[in-house]
């Protein structure tokens, strides 16, 4: 299987932001993963538009990746400046919202799905992400 960029397209309002976001839903209907993988293309001045996903009713975490341009997230109390390569995670239960901020398009891959627990141990690279992280 495989997709062309642009291919599968379409425009959305995402929770009362700008309508002018155009989204591409990667693998819709064939990914047997847990979560949706997205890349989401904003204009300049667009936005996300602020929400939460309750804890109770919509368990949702989002992982926020970019991939070009500038924008700036919020998550609860904290506000990020964020570029090409910079990575967000919005956990379930917080307020956040993501916005272009620059003058060219942003482009972020998101990956959203219910929390819950894996067990990388068995993967070489995991432990070399923990020992990355250390410092």
């Amino acid at each position: 299987m495989i997709e062309r960029a642009g291919e599968f397209a379409f425009p959305y309002a995402f929770h009362g932001g700008s309508d002018d976001v155009t989204v591409e839903w990667h693998a819709f209907d064939e990914l047997r993963l847990p979560v949706a993988v997205q890349t989401w293309r904003l204009p300049p001045g667009a936005s996300e538009g602020m929400h939460t996903h309750d804890t109770e009713a919509e368990p949702l975490e989002e992982l926020y990746l970019v991939l070009h341009g500038s924008g700036r997230m919020h998550v609860d109390d904290d506000v990020h400046d964020i570029g090409p390569g910079d990575c967000v995670l919005a956990p379930s239960g917080t307020r956040h919202d993501l916005a272009n901020t620059g003058d060219d398009e942003l482009r972020v891959l998101v990956v959203w799905g219910r929390p819950g627990d894996a067990d990388w141990s068995a993967f070489g690279s995991a432990a070399m992400a923990r020992e990355a992280r250390k410092g």
